[in-house]
């Protein structure tokens, strides 16, 4: 299945989270309809299952292959599998981009990365999957660093997560520390998604 392309606004109100972080799609806090905010059916156990699943998938903009086969590497580690996996995507190369400001949106920051504009420890890096490890050193090339996008989303930027450090003056960021569960979206349910690639 390949990435989803269609409306993000739409999606988030099916889903019930905001995918942009801005909250603006969730003004009407219903699924989209012609008919409205009409009673919808109680979803079932798998129905929850797959909803969590989506909720995840389309946050951090993944191909059903690819949020499966990490999903399979999180199984393969020790400690629990449900936080082991979000870890692993919080480690992305493109959301810590994200995360550090560069880029408004998990969107335009899997962009910057594919640009070429995304340096790791130094070096060039363009692989927006790419898994970084505590004490990755992740910054801008020289010649990115005036880009007017990338200036606009480090201004809107108010907040750094506590596993993260920037460095103003050199425009680069560290990830410190692997996240812990209480630092992750607290909106998903990661048991669900155990239980549906589980079954």
């Amino acid at each position: 299945m390949a990435r989803y392309t269609g409306p993000h606004f739409k999606l988030s109100r099916r889903l019930g989270i905001s995918l942009s972080g801005t909250g603006k799609e969730l003004k009407r806090n219903f699924p989209p309809g012609q008919h409205g905010p009409t009673q919808r059916r109680k979803l079932s156990g798998y129905g929850m299952q797959l909803m969590e699943k989506q909720k995840l998938r389309h946050m951090y903009g993944l191909s059903e292959k690819q949020f499966h086969n990490l999903y399979l590497r999180a199984t393969k580690m020790k400690g629990i599998v449900g936080e082991n996996f979000m870890i692993l995507l919080e480690s992305r190369l493109d959301n810590l981009v994200y995360r550090f400001g560069f880029a408004n949106s998990r969107a335009g920051a899997r962009q910057l990365v594919a640009h070429g504009h995304i340096t790791v420890n130094g070096k060039k890096v363009d692989i927006p999957s790419y898994t970084c490890q505590p004490g990755d050193v992740i910054g801008l090339r020289e010649r990115s660093r005036s880009l007017k996008s990338v200036k606009e989303a480090l201004e809107a930027r108010n907040y750094l997560h506590p596993y993260l450090e920037y460095d103003e003056k050199n425009m680069e960021g560290k990830y410190v520390r692997l996240p812990e569960r209480a630092e992750l979206p607290q909106e998903i349910d990661e048991r669900q998604i155990v239980e549906f690639y589980s079954r």
